[in-house]
């Protein structure tokens, strides 16, 4: 019973820092796994501040193809306004070839006059004709320097709105490139996360690997201090059931001397107490 007593002893020891060696690794294991998740977290804040970005970059990318498509607009409708305009103007040299000798004003007061005498001045039908003869050619001269001007004017309104379009490719150039630096800090910015993504990842499963082999250590531990607990609570049953046989033999032990005592009163016929009147009286003696 001593024995088993100092191995219960012993295997308390022996529980006792297989305990505590154990709930130093279950508080290393914590550490390790809250240094995980807090660089999981951080991982999963640098991927949605990526998915900002990228959206921001793709939204400034949608809105450069846009202005690009604007400006290649502008430029071709640029380049047919161009084209137009060398096409007047060779219609204009073309008529001025044919340009009258006289003025566009000398031309305008001589059919004036020619008309304001035909109309005020009494004339014979011979006369009136000659006169009229006489307009018919200068209005001829006159259309020309009409359709010179009619040229002159178109070629001024496509110059006016090549003008206006290369302004405006111009702006559109100018605000491409605005964006497409705002869409390249975006991209580095991009880089710059995804850089932190990568040796923090490392990290995390660093931390993850020594969770899980602490984790294990502590198991084969707990698996251990289980196993040590059964034998502790084996002995302790052991030992239970051998102090109740010593009691069991000492009661009994106590009642073969309280039944002699018994008898030798009875011999002596001295007066039996109530335990030993009952003792006699169970061993049928009485």
């Amino acid at each position: 019973m001593e024995n088993i007593e100092k191995r219960i002893d012993e295997l308390n020891r022996e529980c006792s820092a297989l305990k505590e060696k154990l709930d130093k690794l279950n508080s290393e294991a914590m550490k390790w796994a809250e240094k995980r998740n807090a660089i999981h977290e951080r991982i999963k804040k640098l991927r949605i501040e990526d998915g900002e970005l990228k959206g921001k970059r793709d939204a400034i990318n949608e809105k450069v193809r846009e202005l690009k498509g604007l400006r290649d607009t502008a430029r071709n409708v640029r380049k047919e306004k161009r084209v137009k305009i060398l096409r007047l103007r060779e219609e204009l040299r073309a008529l001025a070839k044919n340009k009258p000798p006289r003025s566009m004003h000398e031309i305008q007061e001589k059919i004036e006059s020619l008309e304001w005498k035909i109309q005020t001045t009494p004339l014979a039908f011979k006369e009136e004709k000659a006169l009229i003869d006489q307009v018919r050619p200068l209005e001829a001269q006159l259309l020309v320097y009409k359709q010179m001007q009619k040229l002159r004017d178109a070629i001024f309104k496509s110059q006016q709105e090549s003008e206006t379009l290369e302004a405006e490719a111009k702006l559109y150039h100018e605000k491409l490139s605005e964006l497409a630096e705002q869409s390249q800090a975006f991209h580095e910015m991009r880089i710059k996360a995804l850089n932190q993504i990568r040796p923090i990842k490392l990290d995390a499963d660093v931390a993850h690997q020594k969770y899980v082999w602490t984790k294990e250590q502590a198991q084969d531990l707990r698996q251990k201090y289980v196993e040590l607990s059964h034998q502790i609570e084996s002995l302790e049953q052991k030992l239970r059931q051998a102090e109740e046989e010593k009691r069991a033999e000492r009661q009994t032990e106590l009642l073969k001397e309280l039944e002699d005592r018994a008898k030798e009163k009875l011999k002596r016929g001295e007066k039996l107490t109530l335990e030993e009147f009952k003792i006699l009286t169970e061993k049928g003696i009485l």
